[in-house]
């Protein structure tokens, strides 16, 4: 999908918010409460991208303010980092799920869909050009790095991404949640080391 057929060239964050309201480029638009784009400062040296909003950000229309987002804020601070300095978004700006009764179960977003959504990741970052870009698991992988890394083989290390920007990968916090019993703490400090890598990169 061509962003320039909803929003200006040269689109600033809010001109960008406002258009990908009205993205019909997949079907997830269809069922999703609304379009759930990133948010922070415009100069954020640090960008963080997640999988998808989840059904807390679909309702509320922010990223990250579900279990997740308080499990990642929580390890943003321990690493030194501030949410309120960093740009959050996803690769996927629609909720995918399936329906049970009056759950909404999440589904994981095809790769149709981070194509259709791929427009809008690149036109946040051409706007926001951070130091460092932080894939929170497979599919932030995956949009913006392609099939050559693995989430468990490269976490960590500082990787090239494009011009001056640099990509690290690390678990997306859902993963650290779903881990059981005493080996979440584990899961959920390596998390943390990881951003601390990205913090003080971007230092």
């Amino acid at each position: 999908m061509d962003v320039t057929a909803h929003s200006p060239s040269g689109a600033d964050l809010p001109q960008l918010v406002a258009a990908a309201r009205k993205c019909t480029a997949c079907e997830l638009y269809r069922d999703a409460t609304q379009t759930v784009f990133g948010e922070g400062p415009a100069d954020a040296r640090l960008a963080l991208v997640g999988e998808q909003p989840g059904d807390v950000e679909d309702i509320q229309g922010r990223p990250f303010v579900g279990p997740a987002g308080g499990l990642l804020d929580r390890a943003l601070a321990d690493a030194g980092l501030d949410r309120g300095e960093v740009y959050l978004t996803n690769a996927v700006k629609h909720f995918r799920f399936t329906q049970r009764g009056k759950r909404r179960i999440h589904a994981k977003p095809g790769r149709e869909h981070i194509v259709a959504c791929r427009p809008w990741l690149d036109a946040e970052l051409a706007v926001l050009t951070p130091k460092v870009v932080v894939c929170l698991g497979a599919v932030a992988v995956s949009a913006l790095l392609g099939s050559k890394y693995r989430v468990m083989k490269d976490r960590g290390a500082l990787l090239p991404f494009r011009n001056d920007t640099k990509a690290l990968i690390t678990t997306h916090p859902s993963a650290v949640l779903r881990v059981p019993g005493e080996d979440r703490k584990a899961a959920y400090d390596a998390l943390v080391a990881d951003l601390r890598i990205a913090a003080e990169a971007v230092r």
